[in-house]
């Protein structure tokens, strides 16, 4: 069988309880995910899967344009049709994975109810989607019904390799900070209206060394700038933003003893390694994609305009006060709670 999820972050995190209920209800069958390669250190090392297949949207998105793009995405959906599937799972519902759905001739295809760019003519049977208003991990946990799966708890572990647990204490030893605990700040985000305010994270960072924690700043190469910002902002913080793969800021999430996050990516990491979190929330719905069952975890600054799930700041109206009215001591306060030496 075939799951399709090839991105983001927190969407795959919120897909992984699916993996091991697969797996004990069909121990002996061939379980792979179609995923992104930067994505893929997530699920590469789960006992439950059997193979990964690589989907490089970046070179396929050229496609009819380039050459190679054109050529590499056909060997793809062949590759897919030649290991005739007889099951394939779509937890994306977008056109590009109704493609792979369509490329599988699988017999049993399954998609949700309720999915973008007319995806759903790709499945056999349908996923029922009663309501949005659910988290993530409960809609995908709709699959239950449909495949007689187990009605356990979820399962969110996520198994790393061993040279990503290296590596990143190799970066925690050449910041000075070894084996002493340490707090994590993501400040990036790929919405425009999801970041808060890089002064807000260095002065949670400043009190956050106050009670003995020392201040690492993780993120892609795109969160650069904004962690340099805060660097400068928080004296004795380590600044490793860009410098770590998937699967090495993964570890370091393993490792903090808590994470300051946006609504984002690693907040989700963090719930699923069951790290402390708290997390700056303005224009979506902590309901539907807040850390999984950890309503604590979320400040919000209590707006009326917000949800609107507005993605660019130009669109919004109200001067972005979902996360300008955030300030530090609100989520110094909510760190209080949530770590107990932080009290």
């Amino acid at each position: 069988m075939l799951i399709i999820k090839p991105s983001a972050v927190g969407d795959v995190v919120h897909a992984l309880p699916i993996l091991p209920k697969l797996r004990a209800r069909f121990p002996e069958a061939q379980i792979d995910w179609l995923i992104r390669p930067e994505i893929a250190d997530l699920v590469r090392c789960h006992p439950a899967l059997s193979n990964v297949v690589l989907f490089d949207r970046r070179r396929f998105g050229r496609f009819g344009r380039e050459w190679s793009a054109t050529t590499g995405l056909m060997r793809l959906l062949f590759a897919v049709w030649r290991e005739r599937y007889d099951l394939v799972i779509d937890l994306h519902g977008q056109l590009r994975s109704a493609m792979f759905c369509f490329a599988s001739t699988a017999p049993t295809r399954l998609g949700f109810s309720r999915v973008r760019e007319g995806a759903r003519v790709a499945y056999t049977h349908l996923i029922p989607v009663p309501t949005l208003d659910v988290h993530a991990v409960d809609r995908y946990l709709e699959i239950e019904d449909v495949l007689g799966l187990d009605s356990r708890p979820p399962d969110f572990s996520i198994y790393l390799p061993p040279a990503a647990q290296a590596a990143a204490q190799s970066l925690l030893d050449a910041c000075g900070i070894g084996r002493e605990p340490f707090a994590l700040l993501v400040p990036g985000t790929i919405w425009q209206t999801k970041h808060w305010r890089p002064e807000g994270f260095a002065e949670v960072g400043r009190w956050l060394t106050t009670r003995g924690l020392r201040v690492v700043l993780g993120g892609t190469p795109q969160d650069r700038e904004i962690s340099a910002r805060i660097a400068s902002l928080c004296p004795g913080a380590c600044d490793l933003a860009g410098r770590t793969s998937l699967g090495e800021f993964t570890a370091l999430v393993s490792r903090a003893a808590i994470c300051v996050t946006n609504d984002s990516g690693s907040m989700h990491l963090a719930a699923a390694l069951n790290r402390p979190v708290v997390s700056a929330f303005g224009p979506t719905s902590p309901l539907r994609t807040g850390p999984y069952r950890r309503p604590q975890a979320v400040v919000r600054a209590g707006v009326e305009c917000s949800p609107c799930y507005l993605r660019k700041l130009a669109s919004c109206r109200h001067e972005h006060q979902c996360m300008t009215l955030l300030t530090a001591d609100m989520l110094i306060d909510r760190i209080r709670h949530v770590l107990p030496l932080a009290a």
